[in-house]
């Protein structure tokens, strides 16, 4: 396993300018979460890393070693794709060991790897078969195998589940997760999927519009979000935002009242910089942090109750029609329609700036 090291890169294709000065050091053996929304750059990041595009300008080491200028096959990562790119004609003992043959190990060898693989990813009566034969989890499972055998220094993964259906995803981040915990290699994850993030990173990187908004182990992130996006995009359900004025500035302590909203005005105590009386600031509070007794009381209409068994979500909107979510243990006494009233306290809510950078 490798460390990896990306300083001031960028990425352009002629005048657009794709990725903007990313700087970011992953340490050996970890595992690294690329997440953001679609067409952010994460994808294009995690090419350029494996070589499959070149880097405008900046450096990217591995092992302390720059890779800039060395191809894609030395550099000593494997890659995993969306698709599963398997050869149908062969078995998947012959798929797994295709690149080993294709770099002239020698038969002995490629045999005791590819055993190897298929014991730790549990394909050992699957080597004979043939992908048309395999289910998607399976098959995704011999593509991890046929980059496991090369025995890389980093692997690379660009949205490996989103072919599978729910229930294999979920199967399929634990294999990724326990497969993690056993080889101890270094893995950079790229997804769109903000729980696949939270479950399998030791390290996230969330970007937008290829700039790094923010770095951090997944509940720092949930927990201390830097700014608007980061608290929206962390979390399910996202977060509700509530707009604000500020009434008054005493000290550390801002007091607010929340627009278009029946609610009491409720103090929040900030350690760094004060807004201004009469600013307009963002409130955010967390659909599981709301519930029917707080400080401070908001008063709702129901529009929509899901009951799941375990947990139940209520989408309800404010007097000028803007929706709040709250995520309850139990609501099967809520009903559709009906007026209710949905709490906060004011220490696990979040105030953002009009540019929505956090106050903290």
């Amino acid at each position: 396993m490798s460390s990896l090291e990306l300083k001031d890169v960028n990425k352009r294709y002629g005048e657009a300018h794709i990725i903007h000065d990313v700087n970011l050091k992953i340490e050996a053996g970890e595992f690294c979460v690329f997440v953001g929304p679609s067409g952010c750059g994460k994808s294009t990041l995690l090419r350029m890393i494996a070589g499959l595009e070149d880097i405008s300008s900046g450096s990217l080491a591995i092992g302390g070693e720059p890779m800039n200028d060395v191809d894609p096959a030395k550099r000593g990562v494997a890659m995993v794709f969306q698709s599963y790119a398997l050869y149908p004609h062969m078995t998947v003992r012959e798929n797994m060991g295709f690149g080993l043959r294709f770099d002239k190990t020698p038969k002995e060898e490629i045999t005791r790897r590819v055993n190897e693989a298929a014991d730790v990813l549990e394909l050992d009566g699957l080597l004979d078969r043939k992908p048309k034969a395999l289910s998607g989890g399976q098959r995704q499972r011999v593509a991890i195998g046929r980059a496991i055998v090369r025995k890389p220094n980093v692997f690379l993964f660009d949205e490996p589940l989103s072919n599978l259906d729910a229930e294999l995803r979920v199967n399929m981040r634990v294999e990724i997760a326990r497969l993690h915990q056993e080889l101890g290699t270094t893995i950079i994850y790229v997804t769109h999927d903000q729980v696949e993030a939270m479950t399998l990173a030791d390290k996230i990187v969330v970007l937008r519009a290829g700039c790094i908004e923010q770095v951090g182990a997944p509940l720092t992130l949930y927990d201390d979000p830097d700014n608007l996006f980061i608290a929206g995009f962390i979390g399910s359900p996202k977060m509700n935002f509530l707009e604000a004025t500020v009434q008054a500035v005493t000290s550390q302590r801002v007091t607010l009242h929340l627009d278009g909203v029946e609610a009491t005005p409720f103090t929040m105590e900030l350690k760094g910089a004060l807004p201004a009386e009469g600013d307009k600031l963002t409130v955010g509070v967390r659909p599981e942090f709301l519930s029917p007794e707080g400080s401070v009381q908001l008063k709702l209409t129901t529009d929509i109750v899901e009951h799941l068994g375990g947990e139940s979500y209520i989408y309800a909107r404010t007097q000028t029609g803007q929706r709040i979510v709250m995520k309850l243990a139990d609501a099967r006494q809520f009903k559709t329609g009906e007026a209710i009233v949905a709490a906060f306290d004011e220490e696990k809510a979040f105030l953002f700036d009009a540019a929505g950078m956090r106050l903290r």
